[in-house]
């Protein structure tokens, strides 16, 4: 970073005089009586994703989350709380909410805080007794599909706000925005943004509470997040199915020429991509953080992954394990058709095998060129001049976090010490938000508040997916305790001086973001 970019140093005032056991008393109350019941009734509800429920509309479940979550959120006692829900012509619902600055002082600079409500499909392997939309409370963990990514988000980020104003703490006007289309890539959230830009305003700080934690001890902040490329790869050799006594060592395997193509990406012994376009330099402050989530993590890089009996990580050196999980390209197959189950497969050469590509790419990679590479390489020159087809879903970038501000820096290790009696971990994160790196762009002088209860075996997007309540509210009352010290740098002009050119990219030093 350039030294005229410099941030002013750390003030030297203490923290706000919060009350933090009273505070954590009254967030643990409002979880156990209040906001685990509504999860519960959360969970029920299947509302998918529109790129996994293609009837959702008619359908009527994102309309149900939508209003529990509206009639739970209108009922609480936040100060000035107006909520509206938002629906473009042909577009997901989304929540807007806005409470004003509550020392009466303008209401120019705000905090955003973001989440969604959608869920990801309900996936085979769930435990006996476990089941996507069937919210099961064991101990400090409640089962079910979508209350840990990203339900709890509304819940954690308006009793925050509440638990400020129970002790008369003041904070800046907040905005809370909960999206219905995040795991379809957030198509429709541009225009939302675009259309409430003026209600917005510009915020200095951004809350996303849709992230991961290395465990369930400290707080985890967020760095960096991979971009995403993707969509059905289809490999057609006939216009029917031939029996393959017949057709074998005649006409060629789809399976075999689709196996083929994914080498040009992959090597399919290491899993390495092997293509130099879509990797980039990882940036010398990353590296220093994947060595320390190694060193404090150790075998928990990958225990928290249910491998089966026997299978061995993609290596032994953890902090490489780190980075291949946050900083590098990775391909999965996520999907496949044209291939029967095994109850139903006959001695049939089959006509077609299509796969569906989730593609992970570098936070700092460009989407769309990264999406357009992955077609092209995969069309051109087909062998055995098969009819291969590409199609897109996805071609999303990344996110980088910006250069912490210092007074978000203490901010948070006051909150990691409150609440976990540990100071915060920062970590890169393997998933997809497309949301930040669009407010990167279109607010680049904002300071981000990344973190999550995502941590070890909660297994989002799969089965036995659970939120660790202890951890939300923990993460919640960490929320808080951040809104406070916002108001404070506020008033001391320090949320407004960081330039505009210290924002995202491969910029070093501090620690990025949370």
């Amino acid at each position: 970073m350039d030294s005229s970019q410099t941030a002013a140093p750390p003030s030297t005032d203490p923290p706000v005089a919060l009350d933090a056991s009273a505070l954590e008393q009254f967030l643990a109350g409002k979880w156990d009586d209040d906001i685990v019941p509504q999860l519960i009734d959360y969970i029920r509800i299947p509302n998918k994703s529109p790129m996994f429920d293609a009837d959702w509309a008619a359908n009527g479940h994102m309309d149900r989350a939508v209003e529990l979550m509206r009639r739970w959120a209108q009922a609480q006692p936040v100060a000035g709380l107006v909520l509206e829900v938002v629906q473009l012509a042909g577009r997901t619902p989304l929540i807007f909410m806005e409470i004003p600055a509550s020392d009466g002082r303008s209401d120019e600079d705000c905090v955003l805080l973001y989440g969604h409500l959608d869920k990801q499909p309900e996936m085979t392997g769930w435990d006996p007794g476990l089941g996507p939309w069937e919210p099961v409370l064991r101990g400090d963990r409640l089962f079910g599909r979508g209350g840990a990514d990203d339900g709890y988000a509304i819940f954690g980020s308006l009793s925050a706000i509440q638990g400020l104003q129970q002790q008369g703490i003041a904070h800046a006007r907040c905005v809370v925005l909960i999206e219905a289309c995040e795991e379809s890539g957030s198509y429709d959230l541009p225009a939302y943004v675009d259309h409430l830009a003026g209600r917005i305003g510009k915020p200095s700080l951004v809350v996303c509470l849709d992230s991961g934690c290395g465990n369930y001890e400290q707080l985890w902040c967020t760095t960096s997040l991979r971009g995403l490329a993707g969509g059905n790869l289809t490999v057609r050799v006939m216009e029917e199915g031939v029996h393959s006594g017949d057709a074998s060592g005649v006409v060629p395997s789809s399976f075999r020429l689709l196996r083929q193509l994914l080498s040009r990406i992959e090597n399919e012994v290491d899993g390495t991509i092997t293509v130099d376009a879509l990797h980039v330099q990882v940036p010398a402050d990353r590296m220093l953080q994947a060595t320390t989530v190694a060193k404090v993590l150790g075998s928990d890089v990958y225990d928290k992954f249910p491998l089966a009996p026997g299978v061995q990580p993609m290596g032994t050196d953890l902090t490489e394990l780190v980075l291949n999980r946050t900083w590098r390209p990775a391909l999965s197959v996520t999907g496949a058709d044209g291939i029967p189950p095994l109850a139903s497969a006959g001695n049939v050469l089959r006509p077609y095998t299509a796969v569906k590509l989730s593609l992970r790419l570098p936070p700092t990679l460009d989407g769309k060129s990264a999406g357009e590479l992955l077609k092209d390489l995969l069309e051109q020159s087909p062998p055995n001049g098969a009819q291969v087809t590409m199609e897109l879903e996805k071609a999303s970038s990344g996110w980088n976090a910006p250069t912490m501000a210092p007074w978000l820096e203490r901010a948070i290790d006051t909150a990691s010490h409150e609440f976990f009696n540990r100071p915060p971990m920062y970590m890169g994160e393997g998933g997809t938000i497309p949301f930040m790196g669009m407010l990167g762009e279109k607010f680049p002088s904002a300071q981000f508040m990344i973190t999550g209860v995502l941590g070890p075996h909660s297994n989002a997007h799969g089965p036995n997916e659970f939120l660790h309540i202890p951890m939300g509210k923990r993460v919640t009352a960490s929320v808080a305790r951040v809104l406070a010290e916002h108001h404070a740098a506020s008033l001391r002009g320090e949320t407004t001086g960081l330039s505009a050119a210290t924002g995202g990219g491969e910029r070093l030093g501090g620690h990025g973001c949370c």
